[in-house]
């Protein structure tokens, strides 16, 4: 029996770029949507979430199991990992903001805890009956719009409070609107989500298969079985992905040695660090920092479009 493969990207159609790369990108609907008839196929990003802001024209979205009908003005959420898809009109008009979900959650988990499960979330919100926090959001996004155009240091670091503004406005909108039901309780993705939240709370402590399978009620083949079905992978394959996104995301961003990465990532010496790196990556861990920071280095102007976080 084959099974189909979510495809995973930065930007719909751009091939994901590695998740430890910290971006956000702007854009306008119909620049994507255009291309492809108005009509974007079922995907996700393994690290990016998108808010998209329909400002004029309908359609139907796709958002992990559920369909929905948004007709603007709506808000749509889509949290890193949701499956998703749209079917515009082809009227459809608005912003959308990309952005890696990791560093957007760390910020707010220091300013405004309140909102990671607003973030987490995938969900879209009517604006009609809620037009005071409504009128408050298209100057953020434009807000973001200037500062993604800007093409010098700091991009991220004045990004990112933008990006938390945004999505305070997004809580308020979900205080006095009722966001369209999804119906998330099915059970194969209430064992995924479980699943997924074990292995962030535990990846450093190299569970076993048999462990998380315990901890969910389910036999190890399950488990794999379901990841397979929901996500293309392997139970291992989501575990072993996640040790090394944060690898690399510390050999990038921290200027901690391998054998000190070994020990915060859980691992019994720095040479099964290494051996594991490079079987994951191609490259040993001195490798992958010196050519991640060669890419971030680059002259902005020399990226091509869609370049971002996978």
């Amino acid at each position: 029996m084959s099974t189909r493969v979510i495809p995973n990207y930065a930007l719909y159609g751009v091939q994901a770029q590695p998740g430890w790369q910290s971006a956000f990108d702007f854009e306008w609907i119909p620049q994507r949507s255009r291309p492809y008839n108005w009509k974007i196929r079922p995907h996700k990003h393994d690290a990016l979430i998108q808010l998209l802001y329909l400002q004029q024209g309908s359609g139907e979205v796709l958002l992990d199991t559920t369909k929905l009908t948004v007709t603007a003005p709506c808000l749509i959420s889509v949290p890193a990992q949701t499956v998703h898809a749209f079917d515009f009109s082809e009227d459809v008009n608005g912003p959308v903001v990309t952005a890696a979900q990791r560093p957007l959650e760390s910020l707010a988990r220091m300013s405004s805890p309140d909102l990671l499960p607003v973030i987490r979330k995938p969900a879209t919100f009517a604006l009609g009956l809620a037009s005071n926090h409504g009128e408050s959001l298209l100057p953020l996004f434009l807000a973001i719009e200037r500062e993604a155009r800007v093409q010098d240091a700091g991009q991220m670091t004045a990004g990112m409070p933008l990006l938390v503004a945004l999505y305070i406005q997004v809580a308020r909108l979900a205080q006095v609107t009722e966001a369209a039901p999804l119906r998330l309780n099915s059970r194969k993705t209430m064992q995924i989500e479980k699943f997924r939240a074990l292995v962030d709370e535990n990846y450093k402590k190299h569970w076993p298969i048999t462990t998380y399978a315990e901890q969910l009620g389910i036999t190890p083949g399950q488990l794999s079985r379901l990841c397979r079905e929901v996500l293309g992978v392997s139970s291992l394959d989501v575990i072993n992905a996640r040790v090394i996104h944060e690898a690399q995301r510390d050999l990038v961003y921290t200027s901690s040695s391998s054998k000190q990465l070994a020990y915060l990532l859980g691992f019994a010496d720095e040479t099964y660090f290494g051996r594991f790196f490079k079987k994951h990556t191609g490259l040993s861990p001195r490798e992958f920092r010196a050519k991640a920071l060669e890419v971030m280095l680059k002259p902005k102007g020399t990226l091509a479009h869609g370049e971002l976080a996978g």
